[in-house]
């Protein structure tokens, strides 16, 4: 979505906003701008559509220069994408950025275009500029009209803002969007994102809802809601070590799924014992009441939404207590029921996802026992808006197409359902065939990604391909619906995902000799089912591609092809089974030719609903 990066510092500050802008394309945008404070006081604002090379190349031609400056990455959601709605945005000597939604922009706007303004933007940000004027033009005080200019708008934002009249400042707040300030040598920083800032700091003050800030070189003032002065204290970022390049990898994606062994290994550091789970992570009061724990709430988006379903499998089955999976950006508009004793799991890998944390902020009222955040990014506002938090290790995920990060979130839900097994009192055995089975999942997934030669040979039966159907039962239905998630979302693929118990009841109509079927059928209780949902499609002719565990036979006729993977614990196979079908779209979007790190319409962070 939206990027925000500032600066301010005794060196020219442009190199770092457009560092801090390359950093953060892994969101998705489609325009970007910069605007500084020449050494005259007068703010130079460059803008371009499309990627931040398209930006650079106009800074080429008209050089921005100066010590304070903002810069943006746009991603449409009030007017089309165009240089004049690009950010900053201007009005009376002062320029400003804005992520997010401002819900009251119209009545604004109206009032705002009555008083004599002029706007030249669709946006809903080019009112929050005019507003700010209309205000320092009343009263002369800037801090004074941006406190005004907040208390009148609503909705979801992060802002910045710098002014002509006081060359030396930069003014940002936050409300339901993320916002860091970023600490340097008489340098500060601000961004949306701590990743766009790694170039030049790891030591970050994290803005909490409602808070805003006056910045310069030296100093920084920080006023929560009711308007009073606070302390947000400095935190290293942890992820810093990472590297945010490619490497010897062609694209992000692919890395990334390479680096799902260390990521899982860093997830479960310090978490197992050798018969028991290491609780105390969670913190105190969690601890000592996951016994209390009667029902489970997941509430999450995307693949994290299929990460909860995976997890609905292992809660009911293993723990004995009821769990219930939904959709974020619904969860709000129905009527909830909330059993007693009933505990609200977040799921999101930025932290920073709009639909799910506006359910965590409804859920607070539901008479929920606790909230728990399972986030990979340790100072986003799930994490610290929750009562309870468990995170994943995954380090930064540049591709959009979420990998790692998903393969993580599983770990840590069969972590947190053992827990609750442990906590009950239950099955003893049960824990400890998860430890062993988590301790021996890293080494398993290095098997699994010695599959990428052949798997990129299959992907070539995908290319004049525009339908798939994917099958799994059990734990591995939702797999299969992630599977299918990965290819449409990278190869423009439509795909589609199936109980294989369903196939019957509707899509094998569509089954036909062009048409990929590609099932996920490990060994388990539900095989000779799926086996027999199998013959099915093979009957039809369609082009069945089977990923197995190779303890079980499948027959390889005409089209049909299997591809084999190492036995393991049931309840590591929904893990194990993610890899094959990671690689898969990956080796199909190449040779679809598409833009595998940043797809097409998508940004990697939803900060908006």
């Amino acid at each position: 979505m939206c990027g925000i990066v500032g600066a301010i510092a005794q060196r020219n500050i442009t190199p770092i906003l457009i560092e801090g802008l390359r950093r953060l394309e892994y969101r998705g945008y489609d325009s970007a701008g910069v605007a500084v404070m020449n050494d005259d006081h007068s703010i130079q604002r460059v803008r371009a559509v499309g990627k931040v090379i398209e930006l650079e190349k106009s800074l080429s031609e008209t050089p921005a220069l100066g010590h304070l400056g903002i810069a943006h990455t746009r991603w449409a959601t009030h007017g089309k994408p165009a240089e004049h709605n690009a950010h900053p945005h201007i009005s009376d000597g002062l320029a400003v950025v804005h992520n997010g939604i401002i819900e009251n922009h119209a009545p604004l706007r109206k009032k705002l275009k009555e008083l004599g303004y002029a706007f030249t933007s669709e946006t809903d940000t080019e009112v929050v500029a005019h507003l700010l004027a209309y205000h320092y033009g009343q009263s002369k005080d800037l801090l004074e009209a941006f406190r005004q200019t907040l208390g009148e708008i609503h909705g979801a934002y992060a802002l910045a803002v710098i002014h002509e009249d006081e060359p030396e400042t930069l003014y940002c707040s936050r409300m339901g969007s993320p916002l860091v300030i970023g600490e340097g040598v008489e340098e500060h920083y601000i961004a949306s994102d701590p990743l766009a800032l790694l170039q030049v700091t790891d030591c970050f003050r994290y803005l909490e809802e409602g808070d805003y800030a006056r910045v310069s070189r030296e100093q920084c003032d920080i006023w929560n809601i009711k308007h009073e002065a606070v302390e947000r204290p400095v935190k290293r970022y942890e992820h810093a070590a990472h590297s945010l390049d490619k490497g010897e990898y062609r694209h992000f994606m692919l890395k990334e799924i390479y680096e799902q062994p260390e990521a899982i290994t860093q997830t479960l550091a310090g978490t197992l014992g050798d018969d028991h789970v290491l609780t105390a992570l969670l913190g105190p009061e969690a601890e000592t009441r996951l016994a209390d724990i009667e029902h489970v709430h997941i509430v999450a988006c995307g693949t994290s939404f299929h990460a909860g379903l995976v997890a609905r499998y292992w809660i009911e089955a293993q723990v004995g207590i009821t769990c219930q999976v939904e959709v974020a950006s619904e969860y709000r508009y129905r009527t909830v029921v909330v059993p007693k004793n009933t505990l609200l799991i977040t799921i999101s890998q930025s932290g920073e996802t709009a639909d799910t944390l506006a359910a965590l902020r409804f859920a607070k009222d539901q008479g929920y026992l606790a909230t728990l955040a399972l986030c990979n990014v340790a100072g986003s506002s799930l994490v610290r808006e929750a009562n309870w938090r468990l995170l994943t290790h995954a380090g930064p995920e540049i591709g959009v197409a979420s990998t790692k990060a998903f393969t993580t979130q599983l770990v840590a839900l069969l972590w947190l359902t053992t827990a609750l097994i442990q906590a009950r009192g239950g099955d003893k055995q049960q824990i400890i065939t998860n430890i062993n089975a988590l301790k021996s999942l890293p080494g398993m997934v290095e098997q699994a990604l010695q599959l990428d030669t052949r798997i990129a040979e299959l992907a070539e039966r995908f290319a004049n391909k525009h339908h798939a159907l994917f099958l799994g039962r059990g734990t591995h239905f939702p797999i299969a619906m992630e599977g299918a998630l990965k290819l449409k979302e990278i190869s423009y693929i439509h795909a589609e995902a199936y109980a294989a118990g369903e196939l019957k009841h509707g899509p094998l109509a569509l089954v036909d000799e062009n048409m990929p079927v590609v099932s996920v059928a490990p060994s388990g209780s539900l095989l000779e089912k799926l086996k027999s949902n199998l013959e099915e499609v093979r009957a039809r002719g369609g082009q069945l591609i089977t990923f197995a565990c190779e303890r079980v036979e499948h027959a390889e006729e005409g089209t049909a092809q299997t591809i084999t993977l190492p036995w393991v614990e049931d309840c590591i196979s929904p893990i194990l089974y993610t890899i094959p079908l990671q690689l898969l779209s990956y080796h199909v979007a190449l040779v679809k030719g598409t833009d595998v790190d940043k797809p097409r319409n998508l940004a990697k962070s939803v900060t908006v609903e």
